[in-house]
């Protein structure tokens, strides 16, 4: 398995969406959602190039992509209802993977995805 790092941005990025979960939909939330992000994070490192990633080079060179949706199966932690996350990364030296963003799948990449 590939290491990960999260970029400073992503950091801040899972602080407030823990931080929105846990006020909108409680602590038990935070927790579940947490979990899931995890996992996520988990299966990336696994296998960055794996069929439910998506290919974003065209916000940044070797950008790509994955919908935490698709590891609700993964978690550790009760399922999550609806995620609505992305987690943008890419591969950097030394086999690591950087997670460099984390953004609600509403939002437009190309805002956030200033220089990592």
């Amino acid at each position: 398995m590939a290491r990960y790092r999260l970029s400073d941005p992503a950091r801040a990025d899972i602080a407030a969406i823990l931080r929105t979960s846990e006020v909108k939909h409680g602590a038990e939330a935070r927790i579940r959602y947490r979990g899931l992000l995890a996992a996520a994070l988990r299966r990336i490192a696994a296998d960055p190039q794996r069929l439910a990633t998506a290919d974003r080079s065209e916000f940044l060179a070797g950008l790509r992509s994955l919908r935490i949706r698709h590891c609700r199966n993964d978690s550790r932690e009760a399922p999550v209802a609806e995620p609505v996350h992305v987690i943008f990364y890419r591969a950097a030296p030394a086999g690591i993977v950087e997670m460099l963003r984390v953004l609600h799948e509403r939002m437009e990449p190309a805002r956030h995805m200033g220089s990592p």
